[in-house]
């Protein structure tokens, strides 16, 4: 049997939080100038199972949230960066979307720290931007 759960409007595996979360009220408790310049260090912190590109995270955090938001279908609204489902299948296997699992192992130090207080989504696409802003983008 295939199961179609996966298919549901709000999966488990999207939303793992409390029936009453209130991720408006969780954000606005993120020490966002702390979060900042955690992400910021992490941008030149060049690992060695992954090394930067030139000494710098930043195109592939500029590639990982372009890649989330081109999965937006026009035709019934679904897809696109706002739920970061690039972490799943079969988004995460598509050959596209090679290497953007390291990415997100880069950020994970910061997802864990930071927790709910910041979605995978918004993490996600904050990557892409404060790379370009890091980089020099105004």
């Amino acid at each position: 049997a295939v199961n179609l759960k996966i298919l549901q409007k709000n999966p488990p595996a999207i939303d793992p939080m409390d029936e009453g979360f209130d991720y408006r009220q969780a954000v606005k408790t993120l020490d966002f100038d702390a979060f900042e310049r955690d992400f910021d260090a992490l941008l030149t912190d060049s690992q060695a199972w992954w090394p930067a590109d030139f000494g710098h995270y930043g195109p592939l955090f500029v590639r990982m949230a372009w890649h989330a938001a081109g999965t937006y279908r026009v035709q019934d609204g679904r897809g696109g960066g706002g739920r970061g489902m690039q972490r799943f299948a079969p988004l995460n296997s598509w050959p596209d979307n090679v290497s953007l699992d390291k990415a997100r192992r880069l950020l994970w130090p910061l997802k864990k720290k930071y927790g709910s207080k910041i979605s995978w989504s918004d993490l996600i696409v904050y990557a892409g931007n404060r790379a370009m802003e890091h980089m020099g983008f105004t």
